[in-house]
């Protein structure tokens, strides 16, 4: 995990955003793609969200972050039902996409996580070309056509900018790419299945400033496509690619808005306290 960098004092030069509006300026009007109301969740005993209320406009860039522990990446997992995987947890609340409950007893949870694709903090190639990894997904959902598979692959990897590396390389071990290259090859293959979320769990903790930065621009760029949310230790990142902010401490949503609020003139104290790095 990558170290975290503090962001200076408010009441000294705040963080740069790379979208941040005047004070007076509103929130650009988007409907919401994601809805949570009163969602917690637990882990056998052990609650690990509160009563997360929150709505994550459609196309845009949604940030989580906080101390570890908080509760942002189980948050994340929740998203797209991975939770799932783990013996003894429940929920309780509602988290709908698009309209529909993700927690519902008729909902195919194959089908939610072609919806909301994730990206892990550590790249995972699969030992196979860097074609078979690009339409892997394709090819589990049961897709032959050659022709189809091909034209993905292409696809994804434009949207996930990694075509012009890769196109003379596709039959090549994915695991000869460089550190970065593998990032936006993980990228590519949850692009490929036309995912409505892209879930990015620190996508760039473990990259150097060239990839990271390239990975950056690459969020900025997808958030014309698709909605992202990416959780991350990294407050200058967030400052820099997402639209809105949310702070959670110890299972609670501590307060969310737009960016650039919340690292200019935060509401609550405690988010202020974190992001000029009096705790965290």
């Amino acid at each position: 995990m990558e170290a975290q960098t503090m962001a200076p004092p408010v009441s000294a030069t705040p963080l740069a955003v790379r979208t941040a509006p005047g004070p007076e300026a509103a929130p650009v009007a988007a409907p919401p793609l994601i809805e949570l109301e009163k969602f917690s969740f637990w882990y056998g005993p052990k609650q690990a969200l509160f009563d997360i209320d929150l709505k994550v406009r459609e196309r845009s860039v949604t940030a989580f972050i906080g101390p570890s522990g908080c509760g942002k990446s189980t948050l994340l997992r929740c998203l797209n039902r991975m939770n799932d995987l783990i013996d003894g947890v429940r929920q309780e609340g509602s988290l709908r996409v698009a309209g529909e409950d993700l927690y519902a007893p008729d909902v195919d949870v194959v089908s939610v996580r072609k919806r909301l694709g994730m990206v892990f903090q550590k790249s995972n190639p699969f030992p196979k070309s860097i074609f078979e990894n690009v339409v892997y997904g394709l090819r589990i959902q049961g897709e032959r056509n050659k022709t189809v598979l091909r034209d993905a692959c292409e696809s994804a990897l434009r949207g996930a900018a990694l075509w012009d590396e890769a196109k003379d390389r596709l039959d090549e071990s994915a695991l000869a790419l460089s550190g970065g290259q593998m990032q936006r090859l993980c990228i590519a293959r949850a692009l490929a299945v036309e995912p409505e979320v892209v879930l990015m769990d620190e996508p760039c903790s473990a990259l150097d400033p060239i990839a990271t930065a390239r990975i950056e621009e690459l969020i900025f760029a997808l958030k014309e496509r698709f909605t992202i949310v990416i959780v991350t230790h990294n407050m200058q990142q967030a400052a820099r690619v997402s639209d809105e902010t949310g702070f959670f401490m110890l299972g609670k949503l501590v307060e969310f808005d737009r960016t650039d609020v919340i690292f200019t003139r935060p509401k609550e104290k405690m988010t202020e306290d974190y992001i000029t790095g009096r705790f965290g």
